[in-house]
């Protein structure tokens, strides 16, 4: 229960920034409510990996009310966020629910950017969401499993894999990607040739990896070449359809499958603020990363246009949150003191990222020395440090053996196609079953309930013509009261033993 009298905190997003930030105000005299959409934190920089089927979806999630079940001051609602009213000081929930606050920390993060490129929303996937992820993963084993049943697909695209956007994600994405391809689905697909799968990387500008060094992205970019990826430099995505891509130069890139990981957006809740936002829709915020004119509100994270001392807005970048998260719950502890807020000052780490197996790039800052570490170490360098902040000792001890697993046997364990199909497990009544998709022939029950409805579709097939056979079956069946269809098949079985 919460104390009567005690400063409450609404804490709006559990990711990097809004964990961070309630776990800061652990011995802070206020209660804090956390509210997400979902009941988890996801650790975003291993999406990529459960769409690859590297590691499961549960190894990068962990459940919030576990991660803060000894922090007594902290509580959690399930929910989103669509307004803030200031005048009242209340949060306003998606069902309508308003919720006091006298401190609030607003770490929504970001969604993907489309920059207006026509298709993209219909057609792409994006890598900010666990379902996304796990979607993504079924999509991809999906168009193997067409692929296998009707060759000519290839010729479609079905094998054509596109990523817009050679950032960090874009990259990872790709290494994973070839390394699935050509080390662990051909001998799981005799019956493909999967040397005509192809990964495509599209960059609108002159390099991968632009917050690299100049060394490391050439790396990158070499190494992506070696493995097979076909980097596209220069090239602008104009529009996307379910049939390819096509770019600036006019030309068309048959696939069925997009990627797009070409930049994010600061949180849509970020317009109903009431202030003028700054570029890619981020909330301006004062050097406390407080909201101009509203002391008692907080934004950090990928929301915030929190800028360094040049005056350049900081990247969009989990270290940005985490760091920011702390700072806001060390500013409301300084308010309730009655102390002046200390502006907010970044600590770069430097960059990781990793092309894939044994290839990694890890450009540590200058306060770390400003090593630089390429191939193995890089790789290395990077498992280690996502180890280190994964949350949760299980999901770290998962992960840590998936990713051993995966390198010494080239197999990745959570190859699953999920359907999340509509029901509860019961089938369904015949009229709410979804309806076939364009194409695909409709089941003979479809068939009859259009033809009640005078409506075109697919006529039932004829019925078998009858053979002696069958009436001594029918009489049989009688004799016995079982089914015809299984004295039918006892015969089959009884002619298949006496063949052999």
């Amino acid at each position: 229960m919460e104390a009567p009298n005690r400063p409450r905190v609404i804490v709006v997003g559990a990711g990097f920034g809004g964990l961070n930030a309630a776990k800061a105000l652990r011995h802070a005299p206020v209660d804090v409510l956390l509210i997400d959409a979902h009941n988890y934190h996801t650790f975003q920089p291993l999406l990529y990996q459960v769409a690859t089927a590297a590691l499961d979806a549960g190894d990068i999630a962990h459940q919030v009310r576990n991660v803060f079940r000894r922090q007594r001051n902290v509580r959690f609602r399930l929910g989103r966020v669509t307004d803030v009213d200031y005048d009242a000081k209340q949060v306003v929930l998606e069902d309508g629910d308003r919720l006091p606050y006298d401190y609030l920390v607003l770490a929504n993060g970001a969604v993907y950017n489309d920059f207006g490129t026509a298709g993209v929303r219909e057609h792409a996937f994006v890598l900010k969401d666990l379902d996304k992820a796990v979607k993504l993963r079924g999509h991809i084993l999906s168009r193997f499993e067409a692929a296998a049943v009707d060759p000519t697909l290839v010729d479609k695209g079905a094998l054509t894999f596109v990523i817009v956007g050679a950032g960090p994600t874009g990259v990872e994405m790709a290494g994973a990607l070839v390394e699935l391809f050509q080390r662990v689905l051909p001998p799981e697909y005799p019956e493909l040739d999967l040397r005509v799968a192809r990964v495509v990387l599209v960059e609108m500008g002159p390099e991968v990896l632009p917050p690299f060094g100049q060394g490391s992205r050439r790396y990158a970019e070499r190494v992506l070449r070696q493995r097979g990826v076909d980097v596209r430099l220069r090239s602008a995505v104009v529009s996307v359809t379910a049939d390819g891509i096509t770019l600036k130069s006019g030309e068309f890139i048959p696939c069925q499958t997009v990627i797009w990981a070409a930049g994010v957006r600061g949180h849509p809740l970020g317009e109903e603020l009431g202030v003028e936002l700054e570029r890619g829709f981020r909330v301006p915020v004062e050097p406390d990363l407080s909201l101009p004119g509203r002391p008692e509100v907080f934004v950090v994270g990928d929301l915030a246009a929190a800028k360094d001392a040049e005056g350049r807005l900081l990247p969009q970048v989990a270290q940005v949150a985490i760091q920011g998260g702390k700072h806001a719950a060390r500013s409301i502890v300084k308010r309730l003191q009655g102390r002046q807020a200390e502006p907010f000052v970044y600590r770069d780490l430097g960059n990781m990222a990793i092309i894939g197996r044994s290839a990694g790039i890890a450009e540590l800052s200058r306060r770390l020395l400003g090593i630089r570490m390429r191939g193995f170490l890089g790789w290395l360098g990077w498992l280690f440090l996502h180890l280190i902040y994964l949350p949760g000792f299980r999901n770290r001890l998962s992960a840590f053996v998936s990713w051993a697993y995966n390198f010494f046997t080239y197999d990745r364990h959570a190859r699953l196609i999920l359907a999340m199909g509509p029901g509860r497990g019961f089938p369904l009544p015949e009229e709410d079953r979804p309806a076939p998709a364009e194409g695909e022939a409709a089941p003979p029950a479809a068939a009859r309930r259009a033809r009640a409805r005078g409506t075109p579709g697919e006529a039932e097939p004829p019925a078998a013509p009858s053979t002696r056979e069958d009436a001594l079956d029918r009489e049989a069946a009688a004799r016995a009261g079982v089914p015809a269809v299984a004295v039918a098949a006892e015969r089959e079985l009884v002619r298949a033993g006496r063949d052999r």
